[in-house]
């Protein structure tokens, strides 16, 4: 399969770049946190995603969607990771939405996917515990109470979790995991917005004695697990997908910076040794995003090498971004890290993507397993 957008996904990638570049760029960001905003993203901006189809691109047409697949969905994350747009599409049009599409009861899908896809609603899933992704660690617990169940727990990096109008929770049940559509203001339900380093959104949750009736149960229970890793495996590859767009602009503009800034009578970009380490650094960008495209071509065809290929891009992402950020910074100087200059803004991004879904670390492990060892 050719490792190139076809015509159709070219045109999305081309609206979705110039949507977000008129609508979100950087100062949209920078507004967001430097005005203290409560919720910290643009509702607003989220029903202009609807609007433009991009909220519901993995959603049916159906549903109000746009019915496409997991390489268009990558197509907008990266163009995110461009902009560093706080928006809810991670949580909600992605991991939430692959979800409710995979397992959710007639009425669930009825009642939310319409709703995602205008950019009415946002809807987050809750799977982490702890300072690590580890989905295998989940400890929340669901028992049987009358004609539904109580669930008790705690959750940590919930993607706008704060600003959520429902929530997708990932708990044990006697003979599994069963994933629970809940309402943020149930009582026991206890949401605390957290801001990350890079001025985005998610939140803690702390659930007790939180009652919910059987027809919140997403799919089967006990059989939750499935659907949880499919939206995560989406979820991973949109997340490299990010990190392969922030790094890339970073990248940008630094290029801009080396024709530009002036040492000796000369740009430095004319220096031989800056020019090898921009010309390696290019290189590295395209088998990120090579990796990358093949991963979410994979998760589409629905191959079953699809969760090694997810591990592999997100690892190769990740390592890649974080190269080019710390190249960025490094080529502009000591002015690279003050808030002046947008690169610091990538460096900071690319962290949180990084851990977000797994790190370097656990998808590298992954894929060792994977082969064995």
């Amino acid at each position: 399969m050719p490792l190139i957008l076809t015509e159709e996904q070219a045109m999305l990638k081309e609206a979705a770049d110039g949507f977000l570049g008129e609508n979100a760029p950087l100062s949209h960001l920078r507004k967001l946190r430097d005005s203290r905003d409560a919720d910290g993203v643009s509702r607003e901006l989220w029903r202009a995603f609807g609007e433009m189809g991009l909220a519901g691109v993995i959603i049916p047409e159906a549903h109000g969607g746009a019915g496409l697949g997991a390489v268009e969905a990558g197509v907008v994350a990266e163009s995110l990771g461009r902009t560093l747009t706080p928006s809810p599409f991670m949580g909600s049009a992605v991991l939430s939405a692959r979800v409710l599409v995979d397992g959710g009861s007639d009425a669930q899908q009825a009642d939310w996917l319409p709703r995602i896809a205008a950019g009415e609603a946002i809807v987050s899933l809750a799977v982490d515990e702890g300072a690590k992704h580890a989905p295998s660690r989940i400890t929340t617990t669901a028992e049987r109470s009358g004609n539904g169940f109580r669930l008790n727990g705690a959750k940590a990096m919930v993607l706008d979790g704060h600003v959520a109008d429902a929530l997708i929770v990932a708990a044990l049940t006697e003979k599994g995991l069963t994933l629970f559509l809940v309402d943020p203001k149930t009582a026991g339900m206890e949401v605390e917005r957290t801001v990350m380093v890079d001025a985005h959104n998610a939140a803690r949750l702390t659930l007790t004695d939180v009652e919910v009736d059987a027809d919140a149960v997403i799919g089967a229970v006990d059989g939750g697990e499935g659907l949880l890793e499919g939206a995560l495996n989406l979820g991973r590859a949109c997340a490299a997908s990010s990190l392969t767009g922030a790094g890339d602009q970073a990248f940008q503009i630094t290029m801009e910076y080396l024709k530009t800034r002036k040492q000796f009578g000369r740009a430095i970009g004319e220096f031989q040794a800056l020019q090898h380490r921009a010309a390696h650094l290019f290189c590295e960008l395209e088998i990120a995003r090579a990796a990358t495209l093949g991963a979410l071509q994979r998760l589409d065809a629905g191959d079953e090498a699809a969760p090694l290929a997810v591990a592999v891009a997100k690892a190769k992402a990740g390592r890649v971004a974080e190269l080019a950020v710390q190249e960025a910074v490094q080529m502009h100087g000591g002015v690279g890290m003050t808030d002046e200059f947008d690169v610091g803004l990538f460096m900071k991004r690319v962290r949180v993507l990084n851990e977000l879904l797994g790190d370097s670390g656990f998808h590298q492990e992954a894929v060792a397993r994977s082969q064995g060892f």
